[in-house]
């Protein structure tokens, strides 16, 4: 763990890009930065994350697209890598300033009781489901029928992991009784289920909806939603959190806020968006191909992500019990969050 003469080091560079102007963003603006007024001075940050285009990382692409950030003053990069580890990585070795990602990550070895904190939350639910291949398993009761099956699993997706062992722990399965292979890109997945490679999927959408409203696929757990997610894991879940070591948090407030504000703002423009309004705000590359297809799986998961950035009530102690990891005392566990942040952006945004 990096200590705060380290962390000192590796955030110097704030002070710096906030004396400069952003050569890079003035260069080859997008049409929506042109039309904003030229800022002279922001603060760069980093934010390092996988999956980019996940629906949990939704309103972090709205506030990316309104240019939330920069009305908060900040120049903010979203860098992707090829898995969470790389991503935490990142920050650890001063690439990045922030990481997103699921709360539960912060609880885990090496990162338990190491000074980590969240402070604003995308998502309370996972927004992934399990389903079964309608062709495979037409008479799917439990999991005790994925005996001896071809499972696939989102590759260097913890959640979708995560979610299969629930449910067959929750049927007294073990997961040496069954298959379970990763897939390394949605089309993969959707085609491997689609050609009977794969008898069961544990995935995120768009693949889900679309085997769905092919009648391919039949979800038999569902993260996309509330009540789903707490059937599954007895509560609410965490992710797409924004994270930060805790010499950041204490050293950078205004701008720990201000990434908050921008991020709390696109929560709520979130609530109200329709159709039209996402088809305008989201990068074409996001659609895949599908516009429609697109807009139906925000539909399913709307109510997955939080009206207003704070910690779900009880989402830190299911987080704990989803990792199965030993109990942490509750003074412990309110150290790896705060939502004193993402308070004083409701109040004002009235999220």
């Amino acid at each position: 763990m990096l200590n705060r003469r380290q962390w000192s080091a590796a955030c110097a560079g704030l002070a710096l890009a906030a004396a400069e102007p952003l050569a890079r963003a003035q260069a080859s603006p997008t049409p929506r930065a042109a039309a904003l007024p030229p800022k002279l001075v922001e603060t760069r940050i980093v934010i390092a994350l996988d999956h980019r285009m996940a629906l949990s990382n939704l309103p972090l692409t709205v506030a990316e697209q309104l240019h939330y950030f920069r009305e908060e003053g900040l120049d903010v990069e979203l860098r992707e890598f090829a898995d969470t580890q790389q991503a935490l990585a990142a920050v650890h070795g001063r690439a990045a300033h922030v990481w997103c990602g699921a709360f539960g990550q912060l609880l885990a070895p090496p990162l338990r009781g190491q000074g980590w904190q969240s402070f604003v939350v995308q998502a309370r639910a996972p927004q992934v489901a399990l389903g079964v291949s309608a062709k495979a398993l037409p008479g799917f009761r439990g999991a005790a029928d994925l005996r001896g099956r071809r499972v696939g699993v989102r590759a260097n997706d913890p959640m979708c992991l995560q979610l299969l062992q629930a449910v067959l722990q929750r049927d007294g399965v073990r997961a040496d009784e069954l298959q379970v292979l990763p897939q390394a890109s949605p089309l993969q997945a959707l085609q491997a289920l689609r050609y009977g490679q794969l008898d069961a999927l544990s995935h995120t959408d768009p693949v889900i909806t679309q085997l769905e409203q092919q009648g391919e696929l039949r979800v038999v757990a569902d993260t996309r939603n509330l009540r789903g997610t707490t059937d599954v894991f007895g509560g609410l879940v965490p992710v797409g959190c924004l994270s930060a070591p805790a010499e950041f948090i204490e050293q950078f407030p205004r701008v720990t806020q201000a990434l908050t504000d921008a991020m709390v703002h696109a929560l709520k423009w979130l609530q109200t968006a329709g159709p039209s309004d996402l088809i305008k705000t989201v990068p074409e590359s996001h659609f895949q191909g599908d516009r429609a297809l697109y807009l139906a799986a925000v539909e399913r998961s709307r109510e997955a992500w939080t009206p207003d950035g704070l910690m779900p009530k009880g989402g830190p102690e299911t987080a704990v019990r989803m990792a199965t990891l030993k109990p942490m005392a509750p003074a412990d566990l309110a150290r790896a969050y705060t939502n004193a942040f993402a308070a004083r952006a409701k109040e004002r945004f009235r999220a």
